[in-house]
Protein backbone atom coordinates (compact mmCIF):
# COMPACT_ATOMS: atom_id res chain seq x y z
CA UNK A 1 0.00 0.00 0.00
CA UNK A 2 1.12 3.44 -1.03
CA UNK A 3 1.99 6.26 1.50
CA UNK A 4 -0.44 8.13 2.19
CA UNK A 5 0.88 12.21 1.79
CA UNK A 6 -2.67 13.91 1.63
CA UNK A 7 -2.29 17.40 4.06
CA UNK A 8 0.84 16.57 5.45
CA UNK A 9 4.46 18.64 6.12
CA UNK A 10 5.23 20.37 3.18
CA UNK A 11 2.90 18.97 0.79
CA UNK A 12 0.01 20.00 2.83
CA UNK A 13 -2.71 22.44 1.98
CA UNK A 14 -5.46 23.66 3.91
CA UNK A 15 -4.55 27.48 4.20
CA UNK A 16 -7.24 29.35 3.58
CA UNK A 17 -7.14 32.79 1.56
CA UNK A 18 -3.79 31.10 0.17
CA UNK A 19 -2.60 32.37 -3.01
CA UNK A 20 -1.23 30.02 -5.72
CA UNK A 21 0.09 30.69 -9.52
CA UNK A 22 -1.39 27.27 -10.51
CA UNK A 23 -4.19 25.07 -9.17
CA UNK A 24 -5.00 21.68 -10.57
CA UNK A 25 -8.38 19.92 -10.20
CA UNK A 26 -7.54 16.58 -10.22
CA UNK A 27 -4.11 14.89 -9.16
CA UNK A 28 -5.29 12.00 -11.50
CA UNK A 29 -1.89 10.70 -13.58
CA UNK A 30 -1.97 13.81 -15.97
CA UNK A 31 -2.86 16.61 -13.29
CA UNK A 32 -0.30 15.17 -11.20
CA UNK A 33 2.75 14.95 -14.21
CA UNK A 34 1.79 18.66 -14.78
CA UNK A 35 2.54 19.67 -11.54
CA UNK A 36 6.42 17.76 -11.84
CA UNK A 37 6.81 19.10 -14.95
CA UNK A 38 6.35 22.67 -14.02
CA UNK A 39 8.78 21.91 -11.18
CA UNK A 40 11.23 20.50 -13.76
CA UNK A 41 10.67 23.45 -15.80
CA UNK A 42 11.49 26.01 -13.32
CA UNK A 43 8.07 26.67 -11.73
CA UNK A 44 7.89 27.72 -7.83
CA UNK A 45 6.93 24.33 -6.01
CA UNK A 46 4.81 26.34 -3.16
CA UNK A 47 3.03 28.22 -6.14
CA UNK A 48 1.03 24.75 -7.19
CA UNK A 49 -1.54 23.45 -5.76
CA UNK A 50 -3.11 19.75 -6.64
CA UNK A 51 -7.11 19.01 -5.66
CA UNK A 52 -7.91 15.81 -5.67
CA UNK A 53 -11.42 14.65 -3.82
CA UNK A 54 -9.55 11.09 -3.19
CA UNK A 55 -7.49 9.96 -0.90
CA UNK A 56 -3.82 8.54 -2.46
CA UNK A 57 -4.63 4.86 -1.10
CA UNK A 58 -7.90 4.87 -2.42
CA UNK A 59 -6.28 5.67 -5.72
CA UNK A 60 -3.07 3.25 -5.61
CA UNK A 61 -5.99 -0.10 -5.16
CA UNK A 62 -7.50 0.98 -8.83
CA UNK A 63 -6.61 -2.65 -10.42
CA UNK A 64 -7.32 -0.92 -13.85
CA UNK A 65 -5.03 -1.62 -16.85
CA UNK A 66 -3.81 1.18 -18.96
CA UNK A 67 -1.16 1.35 -21.98
CA UNK A 68 1.71 4.05 -22.04
CA UNK A 69 3.26 4.65 -25.69
CA UNK A 70 6.68 5.05 -25.94
CA UNK A 71 6.88 8.95 -26.01
CA UNK A 72 4.96 8.60 -22.80
CA UNK A 73 8.05 6.32 -21.31
CA UNK A 74 10.12 9.36 -21.88
CA UNK A 75 8.12 12.03 -20.20
CA UNK A 76 7.87 10.23 -17.16
CA UNK A 77 11.26 9.00 -16.74
CA UNK A 78 12.01 12.87 -17.39
CA UNK A 79 10.09 13.22 -14.14
CA UNK A 80 10.96 10.73 -12.36
CA UNK A 81 7.56 8.67 -12.40
CA UNK A 82 8.05 5.62 -14.42
CA UNK A 83 5.76 2.98 -12.77
CA UNK A 84 7.77 -0.04 -10.97
CA UNK A 85 5.69 -2.31 -12.88
CA UNK A 86 5.09 -1.90 -17.12
CA UNK A 87 5.35 -5.10 -19.10
CA UNK A 88 6.79 -4.18 -22.62
CA UNK A 89 4.50 -4.49 -26.36
CA UNK A 90 7.25 -5.61 -28.92
CA UNK A 91 4.52 -6.54 -31.70
CA UNK A 92 0.99 -4.84 -32.24
CA UNK A 93 -1.09 -7.58 -34.56
CA UNK A 94 -4.00 -5.91 -35.63
CA UNK A 95 -6.77 -7.85 -37.67
CA UNK A 96 -10.42 -8.20 -38.60
CA UNK A 97 -12.77 -10.48 -37.51
CA UNK A 98 -13.89 -12.85 -40.65
CA UNK A 99 -12.13 -11.21 -43.40
CA UNK A 100 -8.49 -10.85 -45.08
CA UNK A 101 -6.15 -8.60 -44.42
CA UNK A 102 -4.18 -8.05 -41.49
CA UNK A 103 -0.86 -5.71 -40.14
CA UNK A 104 1.90 -6.55 -37.87
CA UNK A 105 3.65 -3.30 -36.11
CA UNK A 106 7.37 -4.45 -34.35
CA UNK A 107 9.20 -2.55 -32.64
CA UNK A 108 12.19 -3.68 -34.42
CA UNK A 109 10.96 -1.78 -37.38
CA UNK A 110 11.59 1.93 -35.81
CA UNK A 111 14.69 1.46 -33.49
CA UNK A 112 12.91 1.27 -30.20
CA UNK A 113 13.01 -0.83 -27.23
CA UNK A 114 9.34 -1.41 -27.22
CA UNK A 115 6.26 0.48 -28.97
CA UNK A 116 4.40 0.90 -25.67
CA UNK A 117 3.58 -0.53 -22.23
CA UNK A 118 1.25 -2.14 -19.70
CA UNK A 119 0.69 -1.01 -16.16
CA UNK A 120 -1.93 -0.20 -13.49
CA UNK A 121 -3.37 2.45 -12.78
CA UNK A 122 -2.54 2.65 -9.26
CA UNK A 123 0.60 1.67 -9.82
CA UNK A 124 1.21 4.47 -12.43
CA UNK A 125 -0.28 7.20 -9.82
CA UNK A 126 1.99 6.11 -7.06
CA UNK A 127 4.86 6.96 -8.66
CA UNK A 128 3.37 10.05 -9.85
CA UNK A 129 2.48 11.15 -6.90
CA UNK A 130 5.97 10.52 -5.35
CA UNK A 131 7.31 12.26 -8.13
CA UNK A 132 5.26 15.39 -7.10
CA UNK A 133 5.66 14.61 -3.53
CA UNK A 134 9.49 15.30 -4.16
CA UNK A 135 9.13 17.94 -6.28
CA UNK A 136 7.14 20.35 -3.33
CA UNK A 137 3.84 20.76 -4.85
CA UNK A 138 1.39 21.49 -2.52
CA UNK A 139 -0.47 18.56 -2.54
CA UNK A 140 -4.81 19.09 -0.92
CA UNK A 141 -6.45 15.64 -0.39
CA UNK A 142 -9.19 13.99 -0.01
CA UNK A 143 -11.12 17.66 -0.94
CA UNK A 144 -13.64 18.86 -3.94
CA UNK A 145 -14.26 22.39 -5.50
CA UNK A 146 -17.90 23.58 -4.16
CA UNK A 147 -17.17 26.86 -6.03
CA UNK A 148 -14.86 28.12 -8.79
CA UNK A 149 -15.31 31.87 -9.62
CA UNK A 150 -13.12 33.09 -12.24
CA UNK A 151 -12.81 37.35 -12.28
CA UNK A 152 -10.47 39.48 -14.64
CA UNK A 153 -7.47 38.98 -12.22
CA UNK A 154 -7.65 35.43 -11.29
CA UNK A 155 -9.70 32.43 -9.89
CA UNK A 156 -11.16 32.11 -6.13
CA UNK A 157 -12.06 28.32 -5.45
CA UNK A 158 -13.62 27.36 -2.36
CA UNK A 159 -13.51 23.83 -1.13
CA UNK A 160 -15.73 21.67 0.74
CA UNK A 161 -14.10 21.57 3.94
CA UNK A 162 -13.99 25.53 4.32
CA UNK A 163 -10.46 26.58 2.33
CA UNK A 164 -10.30 28.99 0.41
CA UNK A 165 -7.73 29.47 -2.60
CA UNK A 166 -6.52 31.48 -5.12
CA UNK A 167 -5.14 31.29 -8.12
CA UNK A 168 -3.74 33.19 -11.37
CA UNK A 169 -4.35 30.07 -13.44
CA UNK A 170 -6.89 26.49 -13.14
CA UNK A 171 -6.34 23.76 -14.34
CA UNK A 172 -9.05 21.50 -14.73
CA UNK A 173 -8.31 17.75 -15.14
CA UNK A 174 -10.63 15.96 -14.02
CA UNK A 175 -12.13 13.88 -16.65
CA UNK A 176 -14.78 11.58 -15.71
CA UNK A 177 -16.18 8.56 -17.45
CA UNK A 178 -18.18 9.60 -20.50
CA UNK A 179 -22.09 10.08 -20.43
CA UNK A 180 -21.68 11.68 -16.99
CA UNK A 181 -19.43 14.59 -18.36
CA UNK A 182 -20.49 17.98 -19.45
CA UNK A 183 -21.44 17.97 -23.25
CA UNK A 184 -18.75 19.48 -25.11
CA UNK A 185 -18.53 20.66 -29.11
CA UNK A 186 -17.70 17.56 -30.59
CA UNK A 187 -19.57 14.19 -28.99
CA UNK A 188 -20.60 10.84 -30.38
CA UNK A 189 -22.23 8.17 -28.73
CA UNK A 190 -20.69 4.99 -30.32
CA UNK A 191 -23.24 2.72 -28.59
CA UNK A 192 -20.61 0.28 -27.30
CA UNK A 193 -19.59 -0.76 -23.83
CA UNK A 194 -16.40 -1.87 -22.96
CA UNK A 195 -15.80 -4.81 -21.10
CA UNK A 196 -12.45 -4.80 -19.01
CA UNK A 197 -10.56 -7.82 -16.99
CA UNK A 198 -7.26 -9.92 -17.10
CA UNK A 199 -7.78 -13.24 -18.67
CA UNK A 200 -4.89 -15.82 -19.25
CA UNK A 201 -4.56 -18.60 -22.08
CA UNK A 202 -3.17 -21.58 -22.93
CA UNK A 203 -0.16 -20.51 -26.03
CA UNK A 204 0.25 -16.69 -25.08
CA UNK A 205 2.68 -14.53 -27.37
CA UNK A 206 5.21 -12.76 -25.27
CA UNK A 207 5.11 -8.85 -25.56
CA UNK A 208 2.97 -9.17 -28.49
CA UNK A 209 -0.72 -6.94 -28.46
CA UNK A 210 -3.60 -7.59 -30.31
CA UNK A 211 -6.26 -5.14 -31.53
CA UNK A 212 -9.35 -7.41 -33.31
CA UNK A 213 -12.06 -5.50 -34.85
CA UNK A 214 -14.81 -7.25 -34.39
CA UNK A 215 -18.84 -6.12 -36.11
CA UNK A 216 -19.60 -4.57 -32.90
CA UNK A 217 -16.29 -2.81 -31.76
CA UNK A 218 -12.97 -3.31 -30.76
CA UNK A 219 -11.27 -6.11 -28.94
CA UNK A 220 -7.65 -5.74 -27.47
CA UNK A 221 -5.31 -7.96 -25.27
CA UNK A 222 -2.43 -6.42 -24.19
CA UNK A 223 0.36 -8.39 -22.83
CA UNK A 224 0.27 -7.61 -18.97
CA UNK A 225 1.64 -10.30 -16.06
CA UNK A 226 1.21 -13.57 -17.23
CA UNK A 227 -1.50 -12.99 -19.13
CA UNK A 228 -3.45 -10.33 -21.06
CA UNK A 229 -5.19 -7.03 -20.26
CA UNK A 230 -8.65 -7.31 -21.94
CA UNK A 231 -10.74 -4.45 -23.56
CA UNK A 232 -13.80 -6.16 -25.33
CA UNK A 233 -15.96 -3.48 -27.01
CA UNK A 234 -19.44 -4.59 -27.82
CA UNK A 235 -23.29 -3.28 -28.37
CA UNK A 236 -24.85 -2.81 -25.08
CA UNK A 237 -27.10 -5.67 -25.00
CA UNK A 238 -24.45 -8.02 -25.88
CA UNK A 239 -21.97 -6.89 -23.02
CA UNK A 240 -25.48 -7.20 -21.04
CA UNK A 241 -25.74 -10.63 -21.65
CA UNK A 242 -21.86 -11.55 -21.71
CA UNK A 243 -21.75 -10.25 -18.25
CA UNK A 244 -24.00 -12.33 -16.74
CA UNK A 245 -22.46 -15.53 -18.06
CA UNK A 246 -19.83 -17.92 -16.32
CA UNK A 247 -16.99 -17.60 -16.74
CA UNK A 248 -16.31 -21.03 -18.60
CA UNK A 249 -19.21 -19.43 -21.13
CA UNK A 250 -18.27 -15.92 -21.11
CA UNK A 251 -13.94 -17.36 -22.03
CA UNK A 252 -15.67 -19.50 -24.92
CA UNK A 253 -17.29 -16.27 -26.29
CA UNK A 254 -14.35 -14.57 -26.27
CA UNK A 255 -12.40 -17.64 -27.92
CA UNK A 256 -15.10 -17.38 -30.74
CA UNK A 257 -14.82 -13.70 -31.08
CA UNK A 258 -10.90 -13.27 -31.38
CA UNK A 259 -9.78 -16.61 -32.66
CA UNK A 260 -7.27 -19.54 -31.52
CA UNK A 261 -3.62 -17.01 -31.65
CA UNK A 262 -3.53 -17.51 -28.55
CA UNK A 263 -4.69 -21.14 -28.08
CA UNK A 264 -7.88 -21.19 -25.58
CA UNK A 265 -8.73 -18.79 -22.98
CA UNK A 266 -8.73 -20.42 -19.87
CA UNK A 267 -9.24 -18.01 -16.79
CA UNK A 268 -10.93 -14.33 -16.37
CA UNK A 269 -10.77 -11.99 -13.37
CA UNK A 270 -13.60 -9.69 -12.30
CA UNK A 271 -15.05 -8.18 -15.48
CA UNK A 272 -16.26 -4.45 -15.24
CA UNK A 273 -17.79 -2.20 -17.75
CA UNK A 274 -18.15 1.60 -18.87
CA UNK A 275 -19.87 2.90 -21.52
CA UNK A 276 -17.85 4.33 -24.58
CA UNK A 277 -17.83 7.76 -26.53
CA UNK A 278 -16.11 10.84 -28.07
CA UNK A 279 -16.77 13.62 -26.08
CA UNK A 280 -14.04 17.00 -26.94
CA UNK A 281 -13.68 20.78 -27.54
CA UNK A 282 -12.13 21.99 -24.55
CA UNK A 283 -13.78 25.10 -23.65
CA UNK A 284 -11.32 27.35 -22.30
CA UNK A 285 -11.72 31.01 -20.94
CA UNK A 286 -9.24 33.54 -20.32
CA UNK A 287 -7.68 32.33 -16.67
CA UNK A 288 -9.27 28.25 -16.71
CA UNK A 289 -7.84 25.21 -19.24
CA UNK A 290 -8.74 21.99 -19.46
CA UNK A 291 -6.60 18.69 -20.40
CA UNK A 292 -6.56 14.84 -20.72
CA UNK A 293 -9.84 13.45 -20.56
CA UNK A 294 -11.25 16.97 -19.26
CA UNK A 295 -10.56 18.35 -22.59
CA UNK A 296 -11.11 15.14 -24.56
CA UNK A 297 -12.65 12.09 -23.84
CA UNK A 298 -11.71 9.08 -26.27
CA UNK A 299 -12.89 5.63 -27.56
CA UNK A 300 -9.73 3.53 -25.81
CA UNK A 301 -9.28 1.84 -29.80
CA UNK A 302 -5.29 2.40 -30.07
CA UNK A 303 -4.70 3.12 -26.20
CA UNK A 304 -4.85 6.94 -27.06
CA UNK A 305 -6.16 9.24 -24.45
CA UNK A 306 -3.93 8.80 -21.58
CA UNK A 307 -0.83 9.46 -23.69
CA UNK A 308 -2.54 12.61 -25.45
CA UNK A 309 -3.47 13.65 -21.94
CA UNK A 310 0.31 13.01 -20.86
CA UNK A 311 1.80 15.46 -23.82
CA UNK A 312 -0.95 18.15 -22.81
CA UNK A 313 0.45 18.37 -19.76
CA UNK A 314 4.16 18.85 -21.38
CA UNK A 315 3.06 21.38 -23.74
CA UNK A 316 0.74 23.06 -20.90
CA UNK A 317 3.83 23.11 -18.36
CA UNK A 318 6.48 24.44 -20.85
CA UNK A 319 4.43 27.72 -21.03
CA UNK A 320 2.56 28.62 -18.04
CA UNK A 321 6.51 27.77 -16.16
CA UNK A 322 7.55 31.06 -18.56
CA UNK A 323 4.37 33.04 -17.11
CA UNK A 324 1.23 31.79 -15.61
CA UNK A 325 -1.07 33.93 -17.62
CA UNK A 326 -3.94 33.98 -19.97
CA UNK A 327 -1.44 34.94 -22.86
CA UNK A 328 0.51 31.49 -22.41
CA UNK A 329 -3.21 30.08 -22.31
CA UNK A 330 -3.75 30.61 -26.07
CA UNK A 331 -0.33 29.70 -27.39
CA UNK A 332 -1.20 26.23 -25.10
CA UNK A 333 -4.33 26.35 -27.60
CA UNK A 334 -2.75 26.73 -30.94
CA UNK A 335 0.57 24.76 -30.07
CA UNK A 336 -1.89 21.79 -29.43
CA UNK A 337 -3.95 21.78 -31.65
CA UNK A 338 -3.12 19.81 -34.50
CA UNK A 339 -1.78 16.58 -31.88
CA UNK A 340 -5.53 16.69 -30.72
CA UNK A 341 -6.91 17.08 -34.07
CA UNK A 342 -4.58 14.33 -35.41
CA UNK A 343 -5.12 12.13 -32.23
CA UNK A 344 -9.30 12.51 -31.92
CA UNK A 345 -9.85 11.86 -35.70
CA UNK A 346 -7.37 8.54 -35.64
CA UNK A 347 -9.36 6.84 -32.81
CA UNK A 348 -12.93 8.20 -33.80
CA UNK A 349 -11.92 6.58 -37.28
CA UNK A 350 -10.98 3.66 -35.80
CA UNK A 351 -13.69 2.99 -33.82
CA UNK A 352 -16.16 3.17 -36.68
CA UNK A 353 -15.02 2.38 -39.87
CA UNK A 354 -14.98 -0.94 -38.90
CA UNK A 355 -18.50 -1.63 -37.30
CA UNK A 356 -20.38 0.91 -39.15
CA UNK A 357 -20.15 -1.01 -42.22
CA UNK A 358 -21.11 -4.71 -40.89
CA UNK A 359 -23.78 -5.61 -43.70
CA UNK A 360 -21.92 -4.06 -46.44
CA UNK A 361 -19.08 -6.94 -47.17
CA UNK A 362 -17.70 -5.31 -50.54
CA UNK A 363 -16.83 -2.17 -48.06
CA UNK A 364 -15.64 -4.61 -45.23
CA UNK A 365 -13.30 -6.68 -47.91
CA UNK A 366 -11.92 -3.34 -48.78
CA UNK A 367 -11.03 -2.29 -45.33
CA UNK A 368 -9.23 -5.79 -44.57
CA UNK A 369 -7.27 -5.45 -47.55
CA UNK A 370 -6.01 -1.67 -46.33
CA UNK A 371 -4.62 -3.75 -42.93
CA UNK A 372 -2.65 -5.76 -45.39
CA UNK A 373 -1.56 -2.99 -47.65
CA UNK A 374 0.13 -1.30 -44.21
CA UNK A 375 2.89 -4.19 -44.60
CA UNK A 376 3.42 -3.32 -47.99
CA UNK A 377 3.46 0.08 -47.87
CA UNK A 378 5.55 1.42 -45.36
CA UNK A 379 5.18 5.39 -45.42
CA UNK A 380 1.97 4.79 -43.88
CA UNK A 381 2.30 2.30 -41.59
CA UNK A 382 5.48 4.35 -40.42
CA UNK A 383 3.05 7.22 -39.80
CA UNK A 384 0.15 4.73 -37.84
CA UNK A 385 2.94 3.38 -35.25
CA UNK A 386 4.60 7.21 -34.97
CA UNK A 387 1.14 8.86 -33.95
CA UNK A 388 1.04 6.02 -31.45
CA UNK A 389 4.09 5.79 -30.05
CA UNK A 390 4.86 9.75 -29.84
CA UNK A 391 1.52 11.82 -31.13
CA UNK A 392 2.18 14.73 -33.36
CA UNK A 393 5.19 16.51 -33.21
Amino acid sequence: MAPDRSNSGSNSGSNPGKDFDIAILGAGPVGLALASLLVRRGAAPARIALIDAKTLDQVAQDPRSIALSHGSRQILEGIGAWPRVADPIHQIHVSRRGHFGRTLIDRSEFGVPALGYVTRYGQLVTALSDAAYTAGAQVIRPAHADAVNETADGVDLQLENGTALSTRILVQAEGGVFGAQTTKSLRRDYGQIAIIAHVKTSAPLPQRAFERFTDEGPLALLPQDDGYALVWCAHPASTEHLIGLPDTAFLAALGEAFGNRLGRFTQVSQRNTFPLGLNAGPATSARTVAIGNAAQTLHPVAGQGLNLGLRDATVLARLLAQDASPAMLERFATEQKADRDVTIRLTDVMARIFVDTPQRPAVQGLLGLSLGLFDVFKPAKKILAEQMMFGWR
